[in-house]
């Protein structure tokens, strides 16, 4: 990478790191604070906690679609603003319905599309992938950073603190955005970075893809409910709100080590085994938590498996994602896959808070523990993909017909899919890298 994509690297991830902390510090100490509202049920706890799901699901496409239109940079920092004033709500609110609401203003923030976007736009074809890997990492090491540093902030300074630190990290990282990241010398083909509104539908009913989104909808799903009674649990075990980050960082740590074995067994040709076994720790995890946990160690346990089977699927999840899209279409891709991901996040909170209110915790890990079951048969008929990379070339040709153009290009030896966008004049291809030869690709669309 050159010094300007290293510079965007940074800047965005910190960027994304500031916004993430600010969503996920609430997820530990929320069930707990919560019990000083007058209003205070179970149902609004999900809805505070799982709340910014619901807007950040219904915004992620539209405003990844508006920043083509407007530009990134006023997309983000018009999301960061909706996000701090969202997080002020919160912080100043009286009732539990007023964190509801400043919850779900944060959610309006729905910025990663047009940050994914803007990393595009400022680094070259070769080196996309890892700009979007370390803005990747940022977000899985924003969501371990918050657990450990929520629990003692909140013991502090209460809900309020933590709300108002996070209208604080976000307008810290306005000046980023508008200073530091830079600004974008090309467009990156929208195919690859953008949802465009008409390929939506295609992806929506395509079979696999809707393996995948519902997947990872049930997955924060599991996530949401398990911080909706983690904290009560390691309460009850004498485990003050103070003191959790104690508990939570060797099972993250010993949950990461785990992980890498499950990585180790994919990379020897058990893919599609390994997915089925994380699915099925998840379900042991809440089977365990809801009739075990009695004992300490038994809550320990079952969390490390639990964060095992998260840990795997949260990271390979996107990358299927990737390989199973359409050529030119993995922008249209993502964007539904992480509309999903966020729904995912409202109904964990909803479903916690209405079963937790009308039946008890019991019921609601061992329902949980059966839903994963359930998922696991359904995720059976995932047809996995091997990797394969993706181009898209400029074309250069001063006339051409893209029919034509798509046939030349589908008679080389590798290409998997083409989709040819006359208007843009780009041809993105999905190959197999051992076989493709480059060179005779980019001959085709620049001599006539």
């Amino acid at each position: 990478m050159n010094r300007t994509e290293i510079r965007a690297a940074i800047s965005l991830a910190s960027v994304y790191v500031l916004r993430m902390l600010g969503l996920f510090m609430v997820m530990p100490v929320m069930a707990l604070l919560a019990q000083d509202f007058k209003d205070y049920s179970p149902l609004l706890v999900g809805l505070a906690i799982g709340g910014y799901g619901l807007t950040q699901a219904l915004l992620q496409i539209p405003m990844g679609m508006l920043s083509d239109r407007i530009g990134r940079k006023p997309v983000i920092l018009l999301g960061l603003a909706f996000f701090a004033i969202g997080s002020g709500i919160a912080a100043s609110a009286d009732s539990l319905l007023w964190v509801v609401i400043g919850r779900m203003l944060q959610g309006t923030g729905a910025i990663a599309g047009a940050v994914m976007a803007l990393a595009g736009d400022v680094s070259r074809d070769s080196e996309r992938s890892k700009v979007m890997a370390i803005i990747g990492i940022a977000i899985g090491f924003s969501f371990y950073v918050s657990l450990l540093i929520g629990p003692p902030l909140a013991n502090s300074y209460g809900l309020e603190g933590i709300f108002t630190v996070t209208a604080f990290l976000a307008m810290a990282a306005m000046p980023l955005i508008w200073w530091v990241v830079p600004n974008a010398t090309n467009k990156a083909p929208s195919g690859d970075t953008l949802p465009v509104l008409e390929d939506i539908k295609r992806l929506f009913f395509d079979q696999n893809l809707m393996r995948l989104n519902m997947s990872v909808c049930v997955l924060h799903m599991l996530i949401t409910i398990l911080f909706m009674q983690l904290p009560a649990l390691l309460s009850a075990h004498d485990y003050t709100m103070a003191s959790q980050w104690q508990v939570y960082l060797p099972v993250l740590l010993l949950s990461i080590v785990t992980m890498a074995g499950l990585m180790s067994m994919a990379r020897r040709g058990k893919e599609k085994g390994v997915l089925l076994s994380a699915v099925l720790l998840l379900s042991i995890a809440f089977l365990g938590l809801g009739i075990l946990s009695q004992q300490f160690l038994l809550v320990m346990l079952f969390s490390i498996v639990f964060f095992t089977g998260f840990n795997y699927l949260e990271a390979n999840f996107p990358a299927m994602v990737s390989g199973i899209a359409p050529a030119g279409k993995k922008g249209s891709a993502m964007g539904v896959y992480a509309s999903f991901q966020f729904l995912g996040a409202f109904i964990g909170g909803a479903m916690a808070g209405v079963v937790t209110q009308y039946a008890s915790v019991e019921v609601l890990f061992v329902a949980t523990a059966f839903i994963c079951l359930l998922w696991a048969l359904w995720l059976k008929g995932l047809q996995t993909h091997s990797a394969a990379k993706r181009f898209s070339l400029p074309i250069e040709l001063a006339s051409f017909d893209a029919n034509v153009l798509s046939e030349q290009l589908g008679a080389l030896k590798g290409v998997q899919d083409i989709t040819v966008i006359s208007e843009e004049r780009v041809a993105y291809l999905k190959v197999n890298g051992n076989e493709f030869d480059m060179g005779k690709a980019q001959q085709i669309v620049s001599t006539n």
